[in-house]
């Protein structure tokens, strides 16, 4: 990669401008911050907090809308870590929810690395808050990370790097993931790591630059190892398209980096290797977790997102699994611009690896078999040689497309770098052109801000703390366990400061005698039972077996009080558990309640 791999003699050079390398940079300025970086920085963080305005100005009781029930889990798994932190707990496991068995948060995406230092924040603040923080700082401090690299290596104009920076930052599969995934959010860290390896190839300092990479591996597994992986492959991608060109110079780079991976892998390991055995051989861990086929369809390239300028939420339905899965919604405009910038470049040897990228983990983004508009065509596509390996089985193929957000950054700022140096040299045309078409690319695409509804509120009996009268030693069961479909019981449970454990949640866990990984607890035969009333509003046949069950759950469970709040099918979800306990519930602010602490 030689117009990045000059960095053992403090040198490096535009491609945007030629296709030699030239020193044009010293590293005293690389590392020099300017007004402009300044402007770069500030200008993301106020477009981040414009994203989620909203969310930010109704804290006490705002929730987003698109989130499902992911933003409930995310404040759960927040709150429970600065809980174990301020009570000396192991952070890696709780039994707060699924009560006995616990969850294992390292097997969770509970985050660690925003988790454990916004402990503090959360504490004094709430979850709701670290929440906010976590995607605001995410979009801000990806799109400045990424704007950073670009300056000072791969463009010379900051106009061309912050152009690039705010693709990478707010990208429509980023906008869409600020919805509840705050793990695919701040991905702020990749750019450095990406450009840590490439300094490892260069055989300079192989032991500084290992243990940074050691360190930036190791904190980016706290912060999300999913989009590690899918940046990695899309980084190795690159790698060897870039390389193709001259395999000779790639190979001796490549042996160049073998002590400093090595460093670096010692250091990650050091950190990780406990919390890595916690998450896949410790209490409550699983094997992988299926998701079926969930490859991109061909026309969600070409579609607007959901939550844009040019947004159409009816163009978008069934194109992706929901609202926080939009993963590949470039639209026409900016598909365009990439090929014909592809094309422009492609002289230029990182243009091309650019190119590559996007076409490789777009077409791996299509999942096992490729589909259009909606149709199977039973056409097998490359994911099908990879889709059963280990890690990779767990990966949810349509997210594949976000490997392309950084290639096409590259590919815009390297475009708008050389249109700018031709502006400079009298052709004001080619300028004005490429801003022209690079304005109708990105503006339908400009985020829109998130929508916010306000939290439906606390029955009493949990916020005012009633609750108190009825637990001793051991859970709560609400009616319906709370599950992935409605965690809202979770929400209570944070509100009162985690004071009482619940059965059932919202996490991924063992399941079945082979501990595949499920969302939601292994499902009891009273959970189920209780499920099913209230999803078809009809009480179920109660009998000696189905009661006798109900008492062995609720000692499983080791409950002390069994509630229903009020909701879907209440009338049947109240008569089944008076026939299934065989006592009256009573009415106790807002709830019914039945104390079983004497039937179990």
């Amino acid at each position: 990669m030689s117009e990045i791999l000059q960095l053992s003699d403090g040198t490096t050079a535009s491609p945007a401008t030629t296709t030699t390398t030239q020193p044009v940079a010293t590293r005293g300025r690389r590392l020099r911050v300017t007004a402009a970086d300044f402007v770069a920085a500030g200008s993301f963080l106020a477009l981040a907090v414009f994203v989620l305005g909203r969310q930010w100005k109704h804290l006490g009781d705002g929730y987003l809308i698109r989130s499902g029930q992911d933003q409930t889990m995310w404040e759960w798994f927040f709150a429970v870590t600065a809980h174990s932190l301020a009570n000396f707990e192991n952070p890696l496991s709780s039994t707060l929810q699924n009560y006995p068995l616990g969850v294992n948060l390292m097997a969770n995406t509970a985050m660690f690395g925003v988790s454990i230092p916004l402990a503090p924040i959360t504490l004094i603040f709430g979850p709701t808050v670290t929440f906010t923080l976590a995607l605001t700082l995410g979009l801000a401090g990806t799109a400045t990370a990424w704007y950073w690299v670009l300056s000072r290596h791969v463009v010379q104009s900051r106009f061309a790097a912050a152009v690039g920076g705010v693709f990478c930052g707010f990208a429509p599969a980023m906008i869409s993931h600020t919805n509840g995934h705050p793990n695919f959010v701040a991905l702020f860290l990749l750019p450095f790591i990406a450009l840590l390896v490439i300094r490892l190839a260069t055989g300079e300092r192989p032991i500084r630059n290992g243990v940074m990479l050691g360190l930036a591996v190791a904190y980016q597994i706290f912060l999300g190892e999913e989009p590690l992986l899918i940046y990695s492959i899309a980084f190795v991608v690159f790698g060897i398209a870039y390389g193709a060109a001259r395999p000779g110079a790639a190979l001796a780079a490549a042996k160049r980096g073998v002590k400093g991976m090595c460093v670096a892998g010692a250091v990650a390991l050091a950190i990780v290797a406990v919390p890595l055995w916690w998450q896949f051989l410790g209490p409550q861990s699983y094997h992988s977790i299926e998701h079926g086929p969930v490859g991109n369809d061909v026309n969600a390239f070409t579609r607007f997102p959901t939550q844009s300028l040019a947004g159409d939420p009816g163009s978008a339905a069934g194109l992706s699994m929901n609202a926080t899965e939009e993963n590949a919604f470039f639209g026409w405009p900016l598909l365009l611009l990439v090929a014909m910038t592809a094309v422009w470049l492609w002289r230029v040897q990182m243009a091309r690896a650019a190119a590559a990228t996007v076409a490789v983990m777009g077409v791996l983004s299509l999942g096992v078999e490729l589909t259009i508009a909606h149709t199977d065509t039973g056409i097998t596509l490359p994911w099908a040689w990879f889709a059963k390996l280990p890690l990779l089985e767990s990966v949810l193929e349509s997210r594949f497309a976000m490997g392309c957000i950084p290639a096409i950054a590259i590919l815009l700022a390297l475009g708008t770098d050389r249109a700018i140096a031709a502006g400079r040299v009298g052709q004001r045309s080619t300028t004005l052109l490429w801003l022209g078409w690079l304005a109708v690319s990105l503006l339908p695409l400009a985020p829109a801000p998130l929508e916010v509804a306000h939290r439906a509120p606390v029955p009493a009996f949990f916020a005012d703390g009633t609750w108190r009268s009825y637990v001793s030693d051991g859970s709560v069961v609400t009616v319906p366990l709370p599950r992935p479909e409605d965690a809202k019981a979770l929400q209570w449970q944070v509100g009162q400061k985690l004071g009482y454990p619940i059965a059932g949640g919202y996490f991924v866990g063992p399941a079945g005698p082979e501990d595949k990984g499920k969302y939601g607890p292994d499902d009891r035969p009273t959970a189920l039972l209780l499920a099913k009333a209230q999803g078809t509003g009809v009480v179920p046949p109660i009998d000696d077996t189905t009661r006798a069950a109900a008492l062995a759950d609720l000692r499983f469970w080791n409950a002390d009080v069994v509630v229903l709040p009020p909701g879907k099918s209440q009338q049947a979800l109240h008569t089944t558990i008076e026939r299934l306990l065989g006592v009256d519930g009573r009415w106790v602010d807002g709830v019914w309640v039945w104390d079983v602490r004497n039937l179990t």
